[in-house]
């Protein structure tokens, strides 16, 4: 039985207008001509240059000057490396210095996909049978480098979505690392990374139970100007390094509109991006709210599964998964407690779906094989699209399937709201294919989720098209449940 998808005319497309200020550094011996040739420069000269870049690049940021300081301020080293005294310098030459350590960067330029959708924690001034909801997107640039972007909606009684204005700037959050950790659990982590330990010992040892961020780079950051450093070790060093920026706050201006914010990769474990945010609406059993995310940290070597949380929007807190069952891609949160515990949907072998329980929302491990690639079209593997919905039927949750030719298809199954191990039904063919017109992208011949609500009984479901821009269908959710039902 064919369950019918209505596809909406709405469609977001990449944006090459949308850029940030990124800091750019060429390397010690390059930057500290660059300073030199700027010391050179008269306090005229100096003003001049920096008011004709102001007036390029003001209109195009908030608070430029200030972006201008940080980057100064960041190579800070550098300059007094180089026996100049930074205190003595002018305002001026410091922005002007950090301008040529800017770079703007289009984050939306090259795809705008994986799409995940969740109520707003606002539904206040709405008419009957509206919903107020945040869209999450895969925003990627040049480089194939991946970050998180917001926009708002309102959905309608008829499933229409109503999009609003798009902000004039784009902020990147300012970043608060962890300062202490706990040694038991940073210890295991390092187990799972496969960092041997004879290369951690050392550092480590030392260390007390609970340690700073600060005092572990120290030793970190001793160990690694050693000149007769051996590549494995400082490759060892580097990725413990790499371990520990992984914990952080982040924080919003609470002046910039939820469009104008872009979770950007900070820390080097996100270098090469952060992939396929899957945001969930969650209820602890206090009834408390927040909403929370697993997404993908990618250094172009390594992934590293995180979760992200926040209680407004402005303010989230973002930390790595442990355990035997936080690896690969594709972990999916369920939106409540499931008999007092934390449960996460994963595919840890890259194939088939598993299901894992815990009492903590960082920690997973035991992870039960729950579905394997069934039909032809999901032949190569199957994973997630999301996380689960509560039905009264059972825990829906949309799935995606590859088969032949890489095609990337999304399907659906029902599980029960007690024991979610337990399968009441799964759809024989997919929910959703990619149309003629949809084959052509980034990636082609691909139809991909990371989140999907229920709406006025209807299952709202955001989809990417290739890899490329994204777009959303609305399911009868009665339809679909009963197609579920009858499917075993």
């Amino acid at each position: 039985m064919r369950v019918p998808v209505i596809r909406k005319n709405t469609v977001f497309y990449p944006d090459a207008k949308r850029v940030v200020a990124r800091y750019f550094m060429n390397g010690d011996e390059r930057t500290q001509n660059l300073v030199s040739r700027i010391m050179m420069l008269d306090e005229k000269q100096v003003s001049v240059s920096l008011e004709h870049t102001l007036r390029e690049f003001a209109r195009r940021h908030r608070n430029i000057s200030k972006i201008f300081f940080s980057h100064c301020e960041r190579i800070r080293g550098i300059i007094e490396g180089m026996q100049i005294n930074y205190n003595e310098l002018t305002d001026e030459r410091k922005m002007l210095i950090g301008s040529y350590c800017t770079m703007e960067y289009a984050i939306e330029s090259a795809a705008f996909f994986n799409p995940s959708i969740v109520e707003d924690l606002d539904q206040s001034d709405l008419e009957e049978g509206e919903t107020r909801v945040i869209i999450s997107f895969r925003a990627t640039g040049e480089g194939h480098i991946s970050s998180i972007v917001f926009r708002r909606g309102i959905l309608d009684k008829n499933n229409n979505l109503r999009v609003m204005k798009i902000g004039n700037h784009i902020d990147k959050a300012e970043i608060q690392h962890k300062t202490l950790y706990n040694k038991e659990r940073f210890l295991n982590k390092l187990v799972e990374m496969n960092i041997p330990q004879k290369y951690s010992h050392d550092i480590m040892q030392n260390l007390p139970e609970e340690f700073e961020y600060s005092v572990l780079h120290e030793l970190l950051n001793n160990a690694l100007r050693d000149p007769l450093i051996g590549h494995n070790r400082k490759t060892a060093l580097e990725e413990i390094i790499w371990l520990s920026d992984s914990f952080y706050d982040i924080q919003f201006k609470h002046d910039s509109d939820l469009t104008e914010r872009v979770i950007f990769p900070v820390s080097d474990s996100e270098s090469r991006g952060i992939e396929d945010a899957r945001f969930v609406r969650f209820t602890d059993d206090d009834n408390t709210v927040k909403v929370m995310a697993t997404y993908t940290a990618y250094n172009g070597h390594v992934i590293l599964p995180k979760l992200i949380s926040t209680e407004d929007f402005y303010s989230f807190r973002v930390m790595p998964l442990y355990g035997t069952g936080a690896k690969n891609k594709n972990l999916a949160l369920f939106p409540r407690k499931i008999k007092g515990k934390y449960a996460m949907l994963s595919r840890i072998d890259g194939v088939n779906n598993y299901l894992m329980y815990s009492d903590r929302p960082t920690q997973w491990n035991n992870p039960v094989l729950l579905q394997e690639p069934k039909y032809c079209w999901e032949f190569t593997q199957i994973g997630n699209c999301g996380s689960p919905l509560w039905t009264t039927e059972g825990w829906l949750v949309i799935t995606h399937g590859v088969g032949a030719m890489r095609r990337y298809c999304i399907g659906a199954s029902l599980f029960d709201l007690d024991n979610p191990s337990i399968e009441i039904g799964r759809l024989k063919e997919p929910l959703l294919s990619p149309l003629e017109d949809e084959r052509e992208g980034y990636v082609p011949n691909v139809v991909y989720s990371c989140g999907s609500i229920i709406h006025n009984n209807n299952l709202i479901l955001p989809y990417a098209v290739s890899d490329y821009s994204s777009t959303y269908g609305v399911v009868d959710l009665a339809e679909l449940l009963t197609a579920l039902k009858n499917s075993k």
